[in-house]
């Protein structure tokens, strides 16, 4: 008898756990979340080693698209992409918000613009059922400008905003700014990470997660 307890227990705990469900993680975000430039996204971008680093305990959906911006009238709105609705389709329990980088284009940027959309844009996604848990990221640095990429309106105009938007919001803020500054190797082109700086960027956010 007591051994057909044992099974039993056994049995039910083996069942309980491959019951057990993952917690869905989604990235949004731009080229920096996709993993432009990196030989192979599907294995070095940073959602991916992400999931690593998480364990089996989540599932990461990388949903992040090329150029996208915050801003609605950007000139590549993420919210006109399909990613934008794969987060919904993916029902996350978590979502990683790192958008920006592109908004500070100078014919992109408009601040009163970038914080209304910013605000639609996690208003938008607390109406997924269950509500997911939104954490907003300030965007990396930008140690050389291309594509019209400006570090000044990151740091002055971007970065205030989003502070600003997670203590009206009450969200946790991941700083991969600050965190990435002295590293500037990191960025071989001086806007995304190569394989080492993901890597970084992967072990801040996964650091946040597991507070």
């Amino acid at each position: 008898m007591r051994a057909q307890l044992i099974i039993l227990l056994t049995l039910g705990g083996l069942l309980f756990a491959s019951c057990k469900r993952e917690i869905k993680v989604a990235c949004v975000g731009d080229s920096i979340t996709e993993g432009a430039g990196l030989n192979d996204q599907s294995r070095a971008a940073y959602p991916v080693i992400l999931n690593t680093m998480l364990g089996h305990d989540y599932l990461v959906f990388n949903c992040g698209r090329s150029g996208a911006t915050m801003q609605k009238n950007g000139d590549l709105p993420y919210w006109k992409c399909k990613e934008f609705y794969n987060v919904f389709a993916f029902r996350p329990d978590i979502i990683i918000i790192t958008l920006g980088t592109n908004d500070s284009k100078n014919y992109n940027w408009k601040a009163m613009v970038f914080e209304k959309d910013f605000q639609a844009m996690i208003d938008t996604f607390n109406t997924i059922r269950p509500k997911p848990r939104i954490y907003i990221c300030l965007p990396p640095p930008v140690f050389k400008m291309a594509w019209s990429i400006d570090d000044s309106t990151v740091v002055n105009g971007i970065i205030p905003l989003i502070v600003r938007l997670g203590k009206i919001n009450d969200l946790p803020l991941i700083d991969l700014n600050h965190k990435m500054r002295g590293q500037p190797a990191m960025f071989p082109d001086g806007v995304h990470p190569d394989e080492n700086g993901a890597k970084v960027i992967a072990g801040i956010i996964a650091g946040e997660l597991k507070k």
